[in-house]
């Protein structure tokens, strides 16, 4: 497993998840999934800078984006140069479990879905903490976007412990602080850039499972 994923690296900034999510896209508005993993490293370090509170969600993106670049450095990799791809060549080849976890749990089509719906959840907090006061609670908003995306997918046990660890979020400044770009007018402007680009490749990427009925994998 590559160490650089799970490390709470003190000159981490936010402007690298900006500037990966920048070239998450090919001309053709494709996912390039390599570059989609990059992001995804970028997101749990500012996950992981925040503490453990986030650490079921950081543990299993995680290991998910360990799945995906296996099998985009694998014997297979020119089938996984894009999310459309490879859902191509996974569906084309029967490597995807459509009616029930099978044979294929850790197929990349699976996999990508479920940092998918985890992109969903970032993507609504961020914009919570962006169009905020400095009074306003994180707990709150961090629940509302959970339980508006991720909530849906999880059992019981799993939805009490987040919200639990929620209540002890801290404030919007400790967030803006280790996102390490400056003053709180330029960590609203860089989120200002930032979640046009998170919110067009997460919407590509919905789109495209749903365009193959897939948003519902088990």
């Amino acid at each position: 497993m590559d160490d650089s994923v799970m490390s709470d690296d003190p000159k981490f900034c936010f402007e690298e998840v900006l500037s990966t999510f920048k070239v998450c896209l090919t001309e053709d508005k494709e996912v390039i999934l390599e570059n989609y993993v990059s992001s995804w490293r970028g997101l749990i370090k500012f996950l992981n800078s925040l503490g453990s509170v986030f650490g079921f969600i950081s543990k299993d993106a995680t290991n998910k984006i360990q799945i995906l670049m296996n099998l985009i450095k694998g014997d297979t990799h020119s089938h996984y140069m894009t999310a459309q791809s490879m859902v191509r060549y996974e569906l084309d080849n029967g490597l995807v479990d459509i009616e029930k976890r099978g044979s294929h749990p850790e197929s990349g089509t699976r996999t990508l879905l479920r940092l998918h719906r985890a992109l969903r959840w970032l993507e609504l907090f961020l914009e919570r903490l962006r169009t905020s006061t400095e009074d306003c609670k994180t707990s709150a908003m961090c629940a509302e976007a959970y339980n508006e995306s991720l909530a849906h997918y999880h059992p019981w046990v799993v939805r009490k412990a987040a919200g639990l660890a929620f209540i002890v979020l801290p404030g919007r400044p400790a967030f803006f602080e280790v996102m390490n770009v400056g003053p709180p007018e330029q960590v609203v402007a860089i989120l200002g850039e930032a979640m046009p680009l998170i919110s067009e490749v997460y919407q590509i990427t919905e789109d495209l499972y749903a365009k193959n009925n897939l948003l519902d994998l088990p």
